[in-house]
């Protein structure tokens, strides 16, 4: 059984394609501890812009964005009440979503979430050290009383 993540943000978020037409999509993004997942609009809402997605895709079609695999949230752009940013992954990947303007921005969640993220792993690896450290250092005081 897998323990629960908290939800940060859930709600509708525009990505990208990233096939030749380039068109803007909605998606569900849920934004969680961990990171992203984005689900696929379904039925006639998907097609009308101003309207959100009347139901979603099965969770089997979810793409997950987790923040170990991210680098960046950046390339923030406020066009005609949209604010427009890349997310870059580790691997080089550029990810481009939109956003309204009003509220707080995903932009803005994303990129606290992922500082979040990284600053409990930056902690967890220097404790890992400190314990590590720890053992060989009173390893070798052991061995000079001998």
């Amino acid at each position: 059984m897998s323990v629960p993540v908290p939800v940060r943000r859930d709600g509708l978020l525009e990505k990208r394609s990233g096939g030749l037409l380039q068109l803007w999509k909605k998606k569900r993004c849920v934004l969680t501890d961990d990171g992203l997942r984005l689900s696929g609009c379904a039925g006639p809402a998907a097609t009308r812009a101003a309207s959100p997605c009347a139901a979603w895709t099965s969770g089997a079609r979810a793409k997950e964005l987790p923040f170990e695999c991210m680098a960046t949230v950046d390339c923030v752009e406020y066009k005609r009440d949209l604010v427009y940013f890349t997310v870059v992954m580790a691997s080089g990947e550029e990810i481009d979503f939109r956003c309204p303007q009003d509220g707080t921005a995903w932009n803005a969640e994303i990129a606290l979430a992922l500082v979040r993220y990284k600053n409990l792993q930056a902690v967890r690896t220097g404790k890992k050290r400190r314990i590590s450290g720890a053992h060989l250092h009173a390893g070798t005081e052991d061995d000079h009383e001998l």
